[in-house]
């Protein structure tokens, strides 16, 4: 196929059936991406190649992927991670580097008539080995929620190094190659270039940021801010590529800054559906690259190539994260999160076939046994809790351990209620559970935290309330509520998740920043959602009301009316210029006034026949003159009248215009 458009419809074809089939078998559909491409890539089928322009998209997709890992930092983070960045993360590149070369030269003595590799060819080859896959690592950490755990945390750290390390060896490989050159020159060259743009994008970057954001936000199009999102992401790699660092590294620095302005969430949303298609598009070319016919006739040899490293890289990550001071569960889901091959290794590892310092058939061969080692990293990651149970003993004896303390504390206790989470909200709904009598049991991930609520005397745990286990041992059969206290929306379904299946009739309730998630929290499991500004605007309203002398009772049933019917009569608020550029969320509810002036489409017509409510808007109330009238779906516009209209950004455009 020579045409744009036959491959990228024959990539759709291919990657809609791939995803669908391996759904159905309850597979990642990573693997469907990658199995795809292996069946219809120029080693196979040959219906497609791996073209320029596709590669270019697929590495838009790792891009992407970078910008939105860096929208879960911040620098002051960044800062707090620099040991496991500059230090493991260096280690591990060097000794893996080493360690190449070292095995090289012993194969070169032991084995002369099948390996000839030089001291330059074993470096390459070792800086290729050295690199992890940042698309299939990082997605499978954000698909299982571990982003933020310790083992997440070291991983991530790691592949920022590896992401900074590409630049000297891409500068090195070639020096090594010819005669001349001067390395240290080079080197010195490329440093400073990188110096200078990291410092200009740190420094300068949010301040500029801050206010162009705020300027295209004020105003109020979603394509200009589509737009300028993607002019952002895109500019931001391509100063990077400039300064020789890698695409991604620079969409994760524009990521990052952007994590520390008010507009992350909107940006978040915004993001998710370029960075999956693209990266769905980059694992069909990363199985492209995989030669069946070559992995079937050099079978031994390929797996030796796949096994024998991905165990040594594997020990070498765990055995240096140990000593940068991680559990051995820990450091065990580290190895096994970067023993695979990655996409940057691929490139070292053409650069270095191409400038003949490694045989093309050799390369070929490294080539499928890393891909063959990225198709087997879902299945380490989602079996990693098993396999550090059966190489660690002390992290079983550990996790046994604190589910049986869990398990004692609740082991008496019946229509108790769980708390998940201990931070404030949960200790002010303990402190008053215990005034009422009502036992109660928190679990919380903050070790000082439980230690030094434990000898207060709070009926509080270490443990994991997204885990099946930490539920099971707090007591879910015999508990009477869940209160899940945390506001975090992906957290908070996991866990409603498995008390549902786990006690189905268990009543659930939900903390929430706003009223976004009120949704899909409820169509998760929640039978109450409470949002936190909504319950503080409705508590400033009843002080308010005290205070003018409506009676007590009133004002409770008010406040019960307005929970009753799940917040609906508050939902969605005027926004302004300063609202905008604090939480100018699209997805979120408003409201909206729209004047019908002469002329408008509207005037003459019923509710009903304009179908406001087909478009997700909803009408909340009609002005016409001084007051508000009474209005119905066979109210009949009038010339002057204003309609309040109630629906996320997009739906209360759309009814605007259908009004005007």
């Amino acid at each position: 196929m020579t045409s744009a458009l036959e491959i990228t419809l024959l990539l759709l074809v291919a990657a809609v059936l791939g995803v669908v089939i391996f759904r159905i078998m309850h597979l990642p559909p990573m693997l469907g991406y990658l199995a795809v491409g292996v069946l219809i890539g120029p080693h196979a089928l040959g219906l497609a190649s791996n073209t320029t322009v596709v590669h270019t998209l697929a590495e838009f997709g790792v891009v992407f992927l970078m910008f939105s890992i860096g929208l879960e930092f911040s620098l002051p983070k960044l800062k707090s991670m620099r040991r496991n960045v500059f230090g493991l993360g260096l280690a591990q590149v060097m000794l893996t580097i080493a360690l190449t070369m070292l095995g090289g030269a012993a194969m070169a003595q032991l084995l002369p008539q099948h390996f000839s590799l030089n001291w330059s060819a074993a470096f390459a080859l070792g800086g290729a080995l050295s690199m992890s896959s940042t698309a299939i690592v990082l997605k499978l950490l954000t698909e299982r929620l571990e982003m933020e755990s310790e083992h997440g945390r070291r991983i991530t750290a790691i592949l920022l190094f590896q992401d900074l390390a590409v630049v000297p060896l891409l500068i090195l490989v070639p020096a090594l190659a010819s005669a001349g050159g001067d390395i240290v020159d080079d080197l010195l060259k490329a440093a400073a270039k990188a110096v200078f743009v990291l410092a200009l994008l740190l420094t300068f970057g949010q301040v500029l940021l801050r206010r162009w954001f705020r300027i295209v936000v004020q105003r109020r199009s979603h394509e200009l801010f589509m737009l300028n999102l993607l002019l952002i992401t895109l500019g931001a790699a391509w100063i990077t590529e400039l300064a020789g660092l890698s695409l991604a590294l620079g969409a994760f620095i524009a990521g990052m800054l952007i994590s520390e302005t008010e507009y992350r969430l909107q940006v978040e949303e915004d993001i998710k559906p370029f960075r999956d298609v693209l990266l769905g598009l980059f694992f069909i070319t990363v199985g492209m690259m995989l030669d069946m016919a070559l992995v079937i006739n050099n079978l031994p040899l390929v797996l030796a190539m796949l096994v024998i490293p991905v165990l040594l890289k594997f020990a070498l990550i765990a055995v240096l994260a140990r000593l940068f001071g991680a559990s051995a569960g820990v450091a065990i889901r580290t190895g096994l999160g970067l023993a695979q091959g990655g996409e940057f290794g691929f490139v070292l590892l053409s650069q270095a076939g191409g400038l003949g310092l490694v045989d093309s058939g050799l390369v070929q061969l490294i080539l499928a046994a890393m891909v063959l080692s990225m198709l087997a990293t879902p299945f380490l990651i989602a079996n990693a809790d098993r396999i550090v149970l059966r190489l660690s003993r002390n992290e079983w004896m550990q996790q046994s351990l604190a589910l049986t303390r869990i398990a004692s504390r609740t082991m008496s206790e019946e229509r108790h209620v769980i708390i998940a989470g201990f931070g404030r909200s949960g200790q002010s709904l303990a402190r008053l559970l215990e005034e009422e009598k009502i036992p109660y049991h928190a679990l919380d991930l903050d070790p000082e935290r439980v230690t030094e609520a434990q000898a207060a005397g709070a009926q509080v745990s270490y443990g994991d309330a997204t885990r099946r286990e930490s539920l099971m041992a707090a007591g879910i059969h015999r508990a009477a509520a869940l209160v899940i206290t945390y506001a975090d929306t992906h957290a908070a379904l996991k866990t409603l998740h498995f008390a549902n299946e786990l006690a189905p009739a268990l009543p659930a309730i939900v903390r929430s920043v706003d009223d976004d998630d009120i949704d899909k929290l409820r169509a998760g499991g929640a039978d109450e959602v409470v949002p936190e500004r909504i319950e503080g605007s409705l508590m400033l309203a009843s002080h308010a009301l005290l205070l003018m002398g409506v009676p007590l009772r009133r004002v409770v049933h008010r406040v019960q009316d307005a929970r009753s019917e799940r917040y609906a009569s508050l939902r969605g608020y005027f926004h302004g210029i300063d609202d905008a550029a604090d939480d100018d969320v699209r997805l979120q509810v408003r409201l909206h006034s729209v004047a019908l002036r002469d002329k408008a489409a509207a005037i003459g017509r019923t509710f009903d026949a304009l179908g406001l409510s087909e478009l997700g808007a909803e009408v909340t109330a009609v002005r016409r003159g001084k007051s508000r009238i009474p209005f119905s779906p066979d109210t009949r516009l009038e010339a002057g009248d204003v309609v309040v209209l109630r629906g996320t950004a997009e739906a209360v455009e759309r009814a605007e215009q259908r009004l005007l």
